[in-house]
C-alpha cells in the first residue's frame, strides 16, 4: 500500500488510535496531513510555519505542533485548509529563523521529547535535545546534534534512543520520566556509508528498533545490542520515519522525501516523497502517547 503524496519532506508519522487516523507532516511544503486508514484519500492543512511534527493532545480535539519559531497548540477542521493556531507553549527560536524543530515524541507522562536543527547550515552544531513538561516547563536536555532525528522511548520506560543524523550516530541514555530527566549518554550504533544516515525511529514491543535510512532506500530492524535483524527495501532512496498503526499495531507506516534528490533521481524514483505501508510480519508496535496541553511559560 502506498500513498503518492508527493511530499518534499514528509515527516512527523504518528498514529493517533483515538482517531483511528495517522498524521505526518511536510516540513518544508508547510503542511499537516491526515490520513483515514479506511479510505484512499487523505486531508492536508496549510501551515504559515514549517512544521515538523504533530501529536494529539490528552485533551479535546486539539495538537501540539513543532513548528519553526517553537511548539503550539493547534486545531484543524476539516472544512477548512488552513492550520489554526490557538497558543503557543513556547517560542524558543523566536527571532532565530535559521532553527527549527525535526522529530519529537510523548512520553507517558505527556511530555514532549523534541529535536532541533539547523536548517539552513546542517553541519553546524546548533541542533538540541528539549523536553516540554506536563506543567509548561521547557528545558535543554542535551546540545551538539548536527541533525537531531527521533526520539524512541524503550517499551519498560527507561531508556531513551536519540540520533545525530549528520554524524550517522545513535545515542543512548538513562531515562526518568517522572524527574524529566536523561543521564549516562552513550554511543548505541554508528551507521556505516553504505547504511545512509539513520532518521526517525520507533521501538516495537518486543524492544527492537526499528529506523528509516535516508539515503538508502530501507528501513531497518535492530536488536537491542545494535545488531541488524531484518531490513525492508524500499524504492525511494530518501527514507525520513517509521512508526506502527492501524488496530492491531501490526502495520508499518513509512514516510519519504523528495529534498536532496536531483532531477535525474526523482525521474527514476516516482514514489520520492510517497508515504507506503509494510506488513510487520507478526511484530506490533506501542500505542504512542498523547501530549499534555501545558500553559505557556
Amino acid at each position: 500500500m502506498r500513498l503518492p503524496l508527493q511530499a518534499t519532506l514528509g515527516e512527523g508519522l504518528h498514529w493517533d488510535a483515538r482517531r483511528a487516523c495517522l498524521w505526518m507532516v511536510d516540513i518544508h511544503g508547510k503542511s499537516v496531513m491526515s490520513w483515514d486508514t479506511q479510505s484512499p484519500s487523505w486531508q492536508s492543512w496549510a501551515s504559515p510555519q514549517r512544521v515538523g511534527w504533530v501529536i494529539p493532545a490528552d485533551q479535546g480535539d486539539t495538537l501540539i505542533a513543532g513548528l519553526q519559531q517553537g511548539v503550539a497548540r493547534v486545531s484543524l477542521s476539516p472544512s477548512n485548509t488552513e492550520l489554526v493556531l490557538e497558543d503557543w507553549l513556547v517560542k524558543p527560536f523566536d527571532g532565530r529563523p535559521a532553527l527549527r524543530l525535526n522529530d519529537a515524541k510523548a512520553d507517558r507522562t505527556g511530555a514532549i521529547w523534541a529535536g532541533s536543527l539547523n536548517n539552513d547550515d546542517e553541519s553546524r552544531s546548533d541542533g538540541a535535545l528539549y523536553r516540554l513538561g506536563p506543567d509548561g516547563q521547557w528545558s535543554v536536555q542535551d546540545t551538539g546534534y548536527l541533525v537531531a532525528n527521533g526520539p524512541a522511548i524503550h517499551p519498560d520506560g527507561k531508556l531513551m534512543l536519540h540520533t545525530d543524523s549528520g554524524r550517522r550516530t545513535i545515542y543512548a541514555f538513562d531515562l526518568d520520566m517522572d524527574a524529566g530527566r536523561l543521564d549516562r549518554k552513550r554511543v548505541w550504533r554508528v551507521f556505516a556509508d553504505d547504511e545512509g544516515y539513520p532518521d526517525g525511529m520507533t521501538f516495537d514491543a518486543e524492544g527492537c528498533l526499528w529506523v528509516a535510512h535516508w539515503g538508502a532506500a530501507c528501513i531497518s530492524r535492530f536488536a537491542p545490542d545494535g545488531s541488524l535483524l531484518r531490513r525492508i527495501t524500499l524504492p525511494t532512496s530518501h527514507i525520513t520515519n517509521v512508526c506502527f498503526g492501524r488496530a492491531d499495531l501490526g502495520r508499518l507506516f513509512v514516510s519519504s522525501a523528495r529534498a536532496g534528490l536531483s532531477p535525474q533521481d526523482l525521474a527514476s524514483q516516482p514514489l520520492a516523497g510517497s508515504l507506503f505501508e509494510v506488513d510487520a510480519a507478526g511484530v506490533r508496535g506501542l500505542n504512542p502517547y498523547s501530549a499534555s496541553q501545558s500553559p505557556m511559560r
